[in-house]
């Protein structure tokens, strides 16, 4: 089977964890990039559940740019309160 190269950007903290998980495995990167992609390949989709976090949902970056609005323009009311500690 002929061989291909492929080279894509990652960020370096990120690379360097799953390096270390594919070591502790007992693997390299390029095997587990491997398996994803057969994976991928054979089955005609991403092989696990993709979500957006919530908290950059459309709804609530509006109701955060309003609550910082509120606070830079002074309209808004801060008070302190009491940290619970368990």
């Amino acid at each position: 089977m002929a061989q291909s190269m492929v080279n894509f950007r990652m960020d370096s903290d990120l690379k360097k964890s799953m390096e270390q998980v594919c070591k502790d495995m007992g693997m390299s990167m390029t095997t587990a990039f491997t398996i994803f992609a057969t994976k991928v390949s054979r089955e005609k989709r991403i092989p696990f559940e993709i979500s957006a976090d919530p908290f950059y949902s459309e709804s609530n970056m509006k109701h955060l740019n309003s609550v910082i609005a509120d606070i830079e323009s002074g309209r808004a009311i801060l008070t302190e309160h009491e940290l619970i500690e368990e």
